[in-house]
């Protein structure tokens, strides 16, 4: 591909934590970068820090638990900066509540808007990458689909549908030169962990063996890794990256 063309990387969710520092991974290996916010003003901010950086690329608003917003943002991606090479889908929330107390709409939101998107934003980016017969499909799951976690029945089903969906999709488009991963962070040092009584802190530290906190470059650098040509052979995977807090 031209240098003046770089291939673009499509990061749902990169106005901060994980998706931005993911957004700058892929941008200085090389990637023009879009990156999604649910806000005009997030989008803004997306376009600022990498223009700071030197990076090439924009935000975009989406809302991906829409069709419709997601059918816009890729025609707007068409006419801009071209279509994906490189999908992360990064973007997601949480309801969490007891199961008893559970309302029917903080569990399908979290499907929705964790689960759901994944499915429409990657069918979207299917035809492209087919054609080109190159893609990278990375898509950021959480430790608690493995180990699960009290509140979280919504949460930890969405992020182990990522996995299970992620398994099928590699086996079903391999052959066109599409890899298809999963990374599963860990507790990742955030605005909200960063908030956390001293004592929940350090009962959440007993937990990982490295007695320390994820850093979201930590994650980033995995993604950014199986987006270039060494992560080529590598599909259908889930990348653990949780400071040894689960041991699959």
């Amino acid at each position: 591909m031209q240098e003046d063309h770089p291939p673009l990387a499509l990061i749902t969710g990169a106005s901060r934590g994980i998706g931005k520092a993911i957004a700058l991974a892929l941008g200085r290996a090389g990637f023009s970068i879009a990156g999604t916010a649910t806000t005009a003003e997030g989008a803004a901010k997306i376009s600022t820090w990498l223009a700071e950086q030197n990076l090439k690329g924009a935000g975009f608003r989406a809302d991906v638990g829409s069709n419709e917003s997601v059918e816009a943002l890729m025609n707007d991606l068409q006419a801009s900066l071209g279509p994906p090479a490189v999908l992360v889908n990064n973007a997601g929330i949480t309801r969490d509540n007891l199961l008893l107390r559970m309302k029917e709409t903080e569990w399908s939101e979290v499907i929705n808007t964790n689960l759901n998107s994944m499915f429409r934003l990657t069918r979207a980016c299917l035809k492209p990458m087919t054609r080109a017969r190159w893609g990278r499909i990375i898509n950021i799951s959480s430790v608690v689909a493995s180990s699960g976690n009290p509140g979280q029945s919504n949460y930890c089903a969405a992020k182990a549908g990522i996995e299970g969906f992620t398994r099928s999709l590699a086996r079903e488009i391999g052959a066109r030169g599409i890899t298809v991963n999963a990374v599963a962070p860990g507790f990742i040092e955030t605005d909200m962990t960063a908030g956390l009584p001293e004592a929940q802190a350090g009962e959440l530290l007993k937990q990982i063996p490295l007695q320390r906190l994820g850093r979201a470059e930590e994650v980033a650098a995995v993604v950014g890794f199986l987006a270039s040509a060494d992560g080529a052979y590598i599909t259908g995977e889930t990348v653990h990256v949780n400071g040894g807090m689960y041991l699959a």
